[in-house]
């Protein structure tokens, strides 16, 4: 089944042309079923590129997914163009008296910031406690994660004396986890971090439970079922070019970097770079959207009642 989404949407015609099922929400309002409703609470600068990496992993399951794409009210965006701001995002004060079977929060390029410094942090501490009311399940993603599991847990996250920046192995250590149906032993996930979150602080907190890891990078997706929520402090979601894109930027602006580890063919960055995670990518979120699915109620304005 299709994910819907605007026509005029540019995820639209990229998901179109690399063979995901997309519908417009006329085509949907025909069919007699009930869609997912699905938000995307999207705080990373390239809002485009984000909307596409997100979408096509959920529009590749076989369920009929209502996508829509939500902003912070009052922080506005220097990268996106407004006209595209102003089409297709709802500020969150807009929708905060809706419901949703699924929540995405993104990752923010502000970790350096304390989160009480974050501009919009008040804001954004009124989601998450609104997701426990309006929303089945939650997915925190990098900075958005790390975010979540502070504000329900206490958990802090820590300056890394150096970047955590390329593709590293995780162990899966919960394979009958229902999110990890499909997974490998181990896998690759890109990491772009200047934080990090510590199991042994996620583990003291009641009720978490740490289903990837790595011996290099720590703690990368976390299980809390009492918040019916999933946080990951990695990046499944990534093309194949991001940490490249990522690396040419600092490279062109001067900034000291590494060259991206375990990303390019012998640690060359004249090579292109090999996608190694996508795979793992699209069972995680099909786990996730299956999941949702099996769980949510029919009847969407039960939910959190």
């Amino acid at each position: 089944m299709p994910i819907t989404l605007p026509t005029t949407l540019p995820a639209y015609g990229v998901l179109q042309r690399e063979g995901v099922m997309v519908m417009s929400p006329e085509r949907a309002a025909t069919q007699e079923i009930r869609p997912l409703r699905i938000g995307l609470l999207n705080l990373m600068p390239k809002k485009i590129q984000t909307e596409n990496q997100f979408a096509r992993l959920i529009g590749a399951t076989p369920l009929q997914i209502d996508f829509h794409l939500i902003r912070m009210s009052e922080h506005q965006t220097k990268n996106t163009a407004a006209a595209h701001m102003e089409t297709f995002y709802h500020p969150f004060t807009d929708v905060r008296d809706e419901k949703f079977d699924g929540l995405i929060i993104t990752g923010a390029p502000i970790e350096h910031l304390p989160f009480e410094d974050v501009t919009y942090w008040d804001e954004l501490k009124q989601v998450m406690d609104w997701t426990q009311t309006h929303v089945h399940s939650t997915f925190g993603v990098c900075w958005g994660g790390m975010a979540m599991i502070n504000h329900f847990h206490g958990v802090a996250k820590h300056m890394l004396d150096h970047k955590a920046f390329g593709c590293f192995r995780h162990r899966n250590i919960a394979p009958t986890s229902p999110y990890l149906r499909g997974f490998s032993d181990d896998c690759v996930i890109p990491v772009s971090r200047w934080t990090e979150m510590r199991q042994a602080e996620i583990a003291a907190a009641p009720g978490l439970q740490t289903l990837l890891a790595s011996d290099e990078v720590g703690p990368c997706l976390v299980e809390d079922p009492a918040h019916r929520a999933l946080y990951i402090f990695n990046h499944f979601e990534y093309d194949s070019d991001t940490l490249k894109q990522e690396y040419d930027r600092d490279i062109a602006s001067g900034t000291p970097i590494n060259v991206p580890a375990n990303y390019y063919p012998d640690d060359n960055p004249l090579m292109p770079p090999m996608n190694r995670w996508r795979s793992h990518a699209h069972l995680l979120y099909g786990n996730w959207i299956n999941e949702i699915y099996q769980s949510t109620p029919y009847d969407i304005a039960e939910i959190g009642s």
